[in-house]
């Protein structure tokens, strides 16, 4: 059974040809959207999902008028956007409240700041605490919330505007898994009784699978720069059952689609190696990926697994399991395609390698694979005393990358290198060095 129709219904804000760039240490322009092309649509909630790199926030953060596109256009309601709009609202991941004021307080303060007089302010600020299941906490402190509760806050805050559009900002991903699939489903209890009064949703998540419950559209986005590369319409009537097999076939084609490269064919690499350092290590602990390579060895997978069954049988998220995935294909332990992983003859050695040998091939794996962990190695080699210091390094990768994803990958970067005792690290001093000048503990 398909739901209604939505592509005749009128546009709620609609974005064209829409690119954002930063500037880079050196001085050069850098995309990170380019040529996006996106509508929303009235009575339709929209699913984004993307890796790290691929623009999520900005281009939420561009929808809500936090921040300006500096190419292509943002219409909402049929007008060119300027600055933040009365119809649309935004609530955070980090739940974003202001610990000294009450709940009554907090969620009172968009209608202040709409100009909505005091008696008005008092009685939808009610309500709408009353529609998110929080009757009876209006005078409490966040503090004496759970985290549950403090998002419900967030979403009172955004509904009490009765906004046209509403923007959820990973909404759910810093709640326990039943809090967040409780405040899910009651969400989408509100969207489809009308009594929240919006006209649509986008939300930005990491979880496949969420995505898949709530949306009727799932948008995917391409990385460095972040491009629309897929649109997967959801026919499923809510509310749905995540076992049924339709439901899972649809999961499987997103993981299909979120761990295939953009476009088909061979990935090309890098032309030098200085323009590989630059990549965006997936940001994955190593730990994680070596306890994902021996599950994918025991049963019931033996070697091949269907990535949503084994993120349940490791127990991960997607934000977990899809890096360690994509760390192991960059390290030659493991292969993905069309939505399975599977162990690489490689990956079968390291399995059967005792742990304190594994560090020897995983430093063999980082130096071949991984452009900037060789490019360290080769500066401390070259170097007078064998040490570099890291803002040195973090100098280099800005000219690829913004100041806080360069400290992002560094991090990532010295992580692997000292598991793989290809250099060490003092945080004290902020040198890395080669392994034997590393002092003993």
């Amino acid at each position: 059974m398909a739901l209604h129709d939505n592509t005749q219904a009128a546009p709620v804000i609609a974005l064209e040809g829409v690119g954002k760039m930063f500037r880079t240490a050196d001085g050069a322009d850098r995309a990170v959207l380019e040529g996006v092309d996106l509508t929303l649509r009235e009575g339709e909630i929209v699913a984004m999902l993307g890796k790290s790199g691929s623009g999520k926030s900005t281009l939420l953060r561009i929808m809500a008028g936090l921040v300006g596109a500096d190419r292509g256009t943002v219409q909402f309601r049929g007008r060119p956007l300027q600055g933040a709009a009365e119809g649309i609202a935004m609530v955070f991941q980090s739940f974003a409240l202001f610990p000294w004021l009450t709940v009554q307080q907090n969620v009172e303060l968009g209608l202040e700041a709409q100009g909505v007089a005091g008696p008005e302010r008092t009685r939808r600020a009610e309500a709408a605490i009353d529609m998110i299941g929080l009757s009876g906490f209006n005078s409490a402190l966040p503090r004496e919330l759970s985290g549950g509760m403090r998002q419900r806050v967030g979403i009172a805050r955004a509904l009490v505007t009765e906004p046209d559009l509403l923007l959820m900002d990973e909404a759910f991903s810093a709640l326990d898994v039943l809090t967040g699939e409780t405040l899910r489903d009651e969400m989408l209890g509100l969207w489809q009784s009308g009594r929240a009064n919006i006209r649509s949703i986008l939300i930005v998540s990491h979880n496949i699978e969420e995505a898949v419950m709530m949306a009727d559209r799932i948008v995917i986005l391409s990385s460095d720069p972040g491009r629309v590369r897929a649109e997967v319409p959801v026919p499923f009537p809510r509310p749905r059952n995540r076992d049924d097999a339709q439901v899972r076939a649809l999961v499987d084609e997103v993981y299909t689609l979120m761990t295939s490269p953009a476009t088909p064919g061979p990935r090309v690499p890098a032309a030098t190696a200085a323009q590989a350092l630059g990549y965006r290590l997936p940001d994955a602990d190593i730990g994680q990926m070596e306890a994902v390579l021996d599950l994918l060895h025991e049963s019931p997978f033996f070697g091949r697994a269907d990535l949503p069954h084994l993120a349940a049988e490791a127990g991960l998220t997607d934000d977990d399991l899809l890096p360690a995935c994509e760390a192991m294909q960059l390290l030659g332990l493991a292969h993905i395609e069309r939505g399975d992983i599977s162990a690489t003859a490689l990956g079968r050695v390291y399995y059967q390698t005792p742990p304190p040998e594994r560090k020897v091939l995983f430093g063999k794996q980082l130096l071949a694979h991984v452009a900037l962990a060789a490019h360290i190695r080769r500066e401390l080699e070259e170097s007078e005393h064998g040490e570099v210091g890291e803002e040195a390094v973090l100098r280099e990768l800005e000219a690829y990358l913004k100041p806080e994803e360069a400290e992002t990958v560094l991090r990532i970067a010295i992580d692997w290198g000292r598991f793989g005792e290809v250099y060490g690290y003092s945080l004290h001093s902020g040198m890395l060095m080669l392994p034997d000048l590393v002092p003993s503990a």
